[in-house]
């Protein structure tokens, strides 16, 4: 099965653990709404891809921390979302859950998917208690207070905010999650990826500051210019375009260097070459064609 085939099962799986004949039929509905279809599912391929160059590619284990990140990254776009912070109106090229079913039950959508990573991942857990309280610590550093993305939310609610360590909880904290969740499911030490994850995670979040800044909605699949408009630091304010651009790749550069030798490190160093093509806005692409 492919990766894709094995986050999509494990997604539904999760999402299915929620409904039910005399649910809340809302909270179900928006919940669905906020996982399918997703995007990329980049950090949870990672998660698996990690966990493969590790010698560990088809535990239940491994799947569950995939599907666990996955849905982590789906709450946070609920609530980033949310009027009290980027007030956007479109995401994945549809309207944002707040838009659609009102902002009580987005509210409680991204509550709901928080508890859902974590019951994921004990159900897991179960037929391997070794490895569980190592990968919950793992995932919920990623997430919570005071270096993951609640704390990278937080940043944005201070009236000055150090660029890097806002970055690197907004974004790159959750990219660290997925690396080294990936190794420690697969029962290997999480140390020598979490390089990796700081460096896809510095990546793209220039690569999100140039599409916010380009104003590509049907590119990015969200409300635009929202950094601008909410006066946040972004790279291409530092930096401009071609600078933005230039860091993008130096990062992506560092990534692909960062991989440990293993039997899976051809792969992954393909897949971050590949991440370098998807990442630059085509705009900019087009213009250095």
């Amino acid at each position: 099965m492919s990766h894709s085939a094995r986050i999509e099962r494990a997604l539904e799986t999760a999402v299915a653990s929620a409904q039910a004949e005399d649910a809340a039929p809302g909270l179900a509905a928006a919940i669905r709404y906020a996982v399918f279809p997703g995007g990329a599912r980049v950090r949870p391929q990672l998660c698996l891809a990690v966990a493969a160059a590790c010698g560990d590619g088809g535990h239940d284990l491994v799947d569950a921390a995939a599907a666990s990140i996955e849905l982590l990254h789906c709450a946070s776009l609920v609530h980033d979302d949310l009027p009290c912070f980027d007030d956007a109106d479109l995401r994945r090229g549809k309207p944002t859950v707040h838009a659609k079913f009102g902002v009580p039950l987005a509210l409680l959508t991204g509550d709901a998917l928080i508890v859902m990573a974590f019951d994921v991942l004990a159900r897991a857990g179960v037929a391997d208690p070794v490895r569980l309280p190592g990968l919950m610590s793992c995932i919920a550093r990623g997430v919570g207070a005071p270096y993951g993305i609640v704390a990278g939310q937080a940043w944005e609610c201070e009236i000055t905010a150090p660029v890097d360590a806002y970055h690197q909880a907004k974004t790159g904290a959750l990219f660290v999650a997925a690396t080294t969740a990936g190794a420690l499911a697969a029962g290997s030490d999480p140390a020598p990826w979490r390089a990796l994850g700081e460096g896809l995670g510095a990546a793209y979040q220039v690569a999100d500051d140039l599409l916010d800044a380009l104003g590509d909605c049907e590119e990015s699949g969200k409300t635009s210019g929202r950094d601008d408009a909410l006066q946040r630091p972004s790279a291409v304010k530092a930096l401009g375009v071609r600078g933005a651009v230039a860091l993008l790749e130096s990062h992506l550069d560092r990534a692909a260097a960062s991989i440990p030798e293993c039997a899976g490190a051809k792969a992954l160093r393909e897949t971050v070459r590949v991440q370098a093509t998807r990442l630059v806005p085509k705009q900019l692409a087009r213009t250095a064609a």
